[in-house]
């Protein structure tokens, strides 16, 4: 059964739509990151100005080293760095005059070390002034949020944070042999001994899930869905791997035997050693997957569609010896497939999932993403390196399926028509069929020209700006992440343009 439309063909969930890519850190706001404040309904606003129906945002976790979305500590917890000042200060929070002290941050870029060294401290502090000046009512919501979560993930969560600080931020497989194996006497003895600190990433999560919960509502009553990220991998130096050691191919010192990559191929001849520990399938399968339903119900709790990343690894993914340096000593091993997605849905029901299918893709690949009729993706800027066959160009769509102009991983289309070779820049005119003024526009055209369901851009194509503007580059250790939107870029015009786009290739909301 399709995600995207009912057998025989009746539309449901998803008639023709288009949305934007911004992540939330990206947006605007004095304290150095976007949050989940003023700015943030001020964007939904703009959205629904703009006539699109989605807001596609990275991952939400709670970054580490390297800042990146797809390397959090937490698969289940939400990013303190999102979280909104102004309502802490307002309940009293966070110590008076703290705002008013705030560093003087960039504009245009997310610093996350002075950003960190300045926000943590503050919202860890937050949960011992609420002890001191939260009514019942507050009290009982945020006992209510731990009773729901802290048997899942919660608690596990605030004591690896809790532990790590006190460790000196070294990764787990460092702390001491017995809070590393999770003793039962060493676990009790640190939650004891580090309870405030434990209680205060606990508080900390109940004010994210609360403002997020709060933005989503605002967002779903004026029509606009969240279209989030999940990363296949979660991160080694994290709670889900220190919390659930069995279920990942680890020795006995708690450290990988296997890591997570791609083989080599025309564009990296040692191909890709992501690092990432790999999943015991089998131990999952006999407990019922249950980790992973668990990690889709909060998933569902926080967007309205889930977008797979890396949706290949689940019929079959690249497993390479942890000692090797690169991925050329790897092998393709058989992932959970179906059985994984019939016990999600059994115990959740269906929700609409797009899956992440870029790449070399199999046929058996093809087929499990049909089999549950999850919706794959095509990349203009994929589309003119080859002939009239490329997969990516918009006469070889299907309706069930997601058009990007380019992804958070690509550059800009600006910077990327720039420095493409001039054969693809030559086939990119032919296709069009012109010169355009503008090639990004050009392409969010052609992209909501196409029959593809749901096109989606990233906000720098709509703003036409270069590769000072792209987001990530993958490879690139540092320096990623970083781009913020400037008040006043989106102006009155683009967001007419892009509206009069919508309405004119039927993908505005009736």
């Amino acid at each position: 059964m399709s995600k995207f439309q009912k057998r025989g063909g009746e539309d449901v969930d998803f008639p023709r739509m288009s949305g934007l890519l911004l992540h939330p850190t990206s947006l605007p706001g004095p304290y150095g990151i976007g949050d989940l404040g003023e700015a943030a309904y001020r964007w939904v606003d703009t959205l629904v100005q703009a006539r699109q129906q989605i807001w596609q945002i990275l991952p939400l976790g709670p970054t580490g080293y390297g800042d990146s979305p797809y390397q959090t500590h937490s698969a289940f917890a939400g990013n303190p760095l999102l979280l909104d000042l102004e309502p802490l200060a307002r309940a009293g929070y966070v110590p008076p005059g703290a705002l008013e002290a705030a560093p003087s941050f960039p504009a245009d870029r997310v610093d996350y070390g002075q950003l960190i060294r300045w926000k943590v401290p503050l919202l860890l502090s937050a949960h011992e002034r609420f002890e001191a000046v939260a009514d019942a009512a507050e009290r009982q919501a945020f006992e209510a949020f731990c009773d729901a979560h802290d048997a899942v993930w919660l608690h596990d969560y605030a004591l690896f944070m809790a532990l790590k600080a006190e460790f000196g931020g070294a990764p787990w497989d460092q702390w001491p042999p017995e809070v590393r194996r999770r003793e039962f006497g060493a676990l009790a003895h640190w939650s004891v001994r580090l309870a405030p600190q434990v209680m205060a990433h606990k508080f900390v999560q109940y004010l994210f899930f609360r403002q997020w919960g709060t933005l989503k509502a605002y967002a779903n009553e004026r029509g606009v869905r969240i279209l989030g990220d999940m990363p296949i991998y979660v991160a080694y130096d994290s709670a889900d791997v220190w919390a659930n050691q069995h279920l990942f191919h680890l020795d006995e010192e708690g450290r990988p035997t296997v890591v997570a990559g791609v083989p080599p191929d025309y564009f990296s001849p040692t191909g890709q050693r992501w690092g990432n520990p790999i999943y015991r399938w089998d131990r999952m399968e006999a407990e019922g997957f249950r980790w992973w339903v668990e990690r889709f119900r909060i998933a569902r709790q926080m967007v309205d569609i889930i977008r797979l990343d890396h949706f290949r690894g689940f019929e079959a993914y690249y497993e390479i010896p942890a000692e090797e340096e690169t991925a050329v000593r790897g092998r393709w091993v058989k992932g959970p497939g179906a059985a994984l997605f019939r016990a999600i849905f059994h115990e959740l029901g269906e929700f609409p999932i797009v899956a992440e299918d870029l790449g070399v893709i199999t046929e058996e690949v093809e087929r499990l993403r049909r089999q549950f009729g999850f919706p794959g993706m095509k990349v203009l800027q994929f589309a003119f390196s080859s002939d009239h066959t490329n997969s990516y160009l918009p006469h070889n769509y299907e309706p069930d399926c997601v058009v990007y102009t380019g992804t958070h991983d690509n550059d800009t289309t600006v910077g990327w028509f720039a420095t493409a070779p001039e054969s693809e820049r030559a086939h990119c005119l032919r296709y069009l069929g012109y010169q355009p003024d503008d090639i990004a526009w050009a392409l969010i055209r052609l992209a909501s020209a196409s029959v593809a369901r749901l096109a989606i851009f990233p906000v720098q194509d709509v703003l036409s700006l270069g590769s000072e503007a792209r987001m990530n580059t993958p490879g690139r250790p540092e320096g990623n992440w970083q781009w913020r939107l400037q008040p006043q870029m989106l102006t009155e015009a683009i967001i007419a343009r892009l509206a009069e786009v919508t309405e004119t290739y039927g993908r505005a909301p009736m």
